[in-house]
């Protein structure tokens, strides 16, 4: 018999699933104090969150008998993900669950701003009738452009060609197949997207290659009077360029549920609000009844596996069985990790392969150093957790090809990791190894030897290997009152190219990046970020 504890609030249909199954006694204290559920979690096998509840180290090591948390919601800031993963603890969440209410948002803000039905109906309120101010546009025959066909923007995508749209598409982590299931035209540059769209919607994570991912430059692309509408992350449209592109005319509307910063500032609503055809939300994407409903009997689904030893879709960390030996290879963990991380953004555009070769004493773990690497990678481009054991599956659901090889065969180091990561016609090498058991070096960079600790900020550029090129860019970082750390380079021969690689204090400005970018010498430029 297993003893679950809700600790929050959740729709009567999870508990209902969770309180037919004979082998699960459960107790819904959902306005417990945290106080009282100190004393009591040593009773239980598992216990079922919102955001309320914090899931503490001190909470978790009075969990003695705990096996399962169960987080209603994508979001486990509450929970201490590292002590649970430390004491075997498995942490269980429900991405996804909310895909239909942010799907109908974004149609709705489309709609109101089209058709300027927020504004219509407080003109009314106010008592006038002003019927003839309101000529509105239709969404047939426009042409739809979505950054990021996951779960939610494949959703918007099977609605807009209800209304009879046309809709492409821009996200490097989708196979062209399941474009085409939806008749989507994917394209392979967001750029080349952008020029064609009348409406742009967004459906894509916050991360490095999304921030500010739409700023001045990519809304001068659109069509004049093209509209945008955000109901994902704030933080990929740099709001002061959207203010601009209003002010400008440039875009006719806009529709937002999500902002850099949340609530947002006074003054940034005043400043939208000024324009009629804009239409605002709180970040209410999951606010249905339903998504709530979603969220309490998905999680209940999870605990109910999870508490029988089965399969669990959802995991947040890994349930690692043999600590021993986790412990041992952590070390390689790591280091695969940030090789995965380096390379998304050593590639510069989607990762569509990736060959994952293990050697030496440490082949016999492969399949977690290869998770490793996948986490790492996919850690940078989706927004819901990523761990050891749901890496794979999410790499395989995203279209991402894996090819793995192992050898107990050791080449130049004890231990070896080198993965060749695909971006359409482009192809990414790096590999490293753990030194004296717990340094982490990457020993190669495509064609080039290395030695650099993967930690902080690095700053790479291939360049012409003649003196003064290195000057040129401590004078240029210097000005920009950026300090460098350590330097290393790697090179084929002498007077050929060389890599250069930066460890720096602080992250370098764009406009910096730009003027790095224009030394004669210098054939390209990247800062990687670990």
């Amino acid at each position: 018999m297993f003893k679950v504890l809700v600790t929050d609030p959740i729709h009567p249909k999870g508990l209902e699933l969770l309180q037919r199954e004979p082998d699960l006694e459960v107790d819904y204290e959902p306005d417990i104090t945290y106080d009282r559920l100190l004393q009591i979690v040593e009773n239980y096998h598992c216990i079922i969150t919102r955001s309320r509840t914090p899931v503490t180290a001190e909470l978790l090591s009075r969990a003695e008998n705990l096996k399962v948390v169960g987080r209603a919601g994508v979001g486990v800031d509450n929970v201490d993900i590292e002590e649970a993963s430390r004491r075997g603890i498995l942490v269980v969440n429900t991405p996804g669950a909310n895909t239909i209410g942010a799907t109908e948002l974004t149609l709705c803000h489309m709609l109101n701003v089209l058709r300027n039905a927020h504004q219509a109906h407080k003109t009314l309120t106010e008592g006038r009738w002003d019927r003839n101010k309101f000529m509105g546009r239709e969404l047939y025959g426009k042409t739809l452009g979505i950054i990021g066909l996951g779960n939610i923007g494949s959703q918007v995508a099977i609605r807009a060609k209800a209304f009879g749209m046309k809709v492409m598409a821009y996200d490097p982590y989708i196979p062209r197949e399941k474009a085409d299931r939806l008749g989507v035209k994917l394209v392979d540059k967001l750029h080349d997207m952008l020029p064609h769209v009348d409406i742009l919607t967004i459906h894509a994570p916050l991360t490095h290659e999304t921030r500010n991912m739409i700023t001045k430059r990519e809304l001068e692309m659109m069509k004049d009077g093209a509209v945008l509408i955000n109901c994902a992350r704030g933080g990929i449209v740099k709001e002061e360029d959207l203010l601009w592109a209003l002010e400008t005319g440039k875009l006719s509307g806009v529709g937002l549920d999500v902002f850099s910063v949340e609530p947002p500032s006074h003054e940034f609503i005043k400043k939208l609000s000024a324009f009629p055809n804009v239409s605002l939300s709180p970040h209410i994407g999951a606010n249905t009844y339903e998504s709530q409903e979603n969220v309490a009997v998905i999680v209940a689904q999870q605990v109910i596996k999870a508490l029988r030893g089965q399969t669990v879709e959802y995991v947040v960390n890994a349930p690692f069985p043999d600590l021993s030996v986790l412990t041992l290879i952590k070390p390689h963990l790591d280091l695969a990790e940030k090789m995965g991380k380096f390379l998304v953004q050593w590639a510069g555009e989607g990762i569509q392969e990736v060959h994952i070769e293990v050697r030496g004493d440490i082949a016999p773990h492969f399949h977690p150093i290869a998770s490793a690497v996948l986490m790492g990678i996919l850690r940078e481009v989706v927004d819901f957790p990523i761990n050891i054991i749901n890496a794979s599956y999410v790499a395989r659901d995203r279209g991402i090809k894996v090819e793995e090889l192992t050898s107990e065969e050791s080449v130049d180091f004890k231990h070896y990791i080198k993965v060749v990561a695909k971006s359409g016609n482009t192809e990414k090498v790096v590999a490293g190894t753990v030194l004296e058991e717990s340094l982490l070096r990457l020993v190669r960079i495509d064609s080039y030897m290395v030695d650099v600790e993967p930690e902080g900020i690095l700053l790479i550029f291939e360049n012409k290997d003649v003196p003064g090129v290195i000057g040129k860019v401590g004078s240029i970082l210097g000005r920009a009152n950026v300090n460098i750390a350590g330097f290393r380079l790697g090179r084929e021969k002498k007077g050929g190219i060389a890599l250069g690689i930066l460890n720096l204090d602080d992250p370098v400005p764009e406009e910096v990046l730009a003027e790095l970018k224009a030394v004669p010498e210098i054939f390209f430029v990247r800062q990687v970020i670990l």
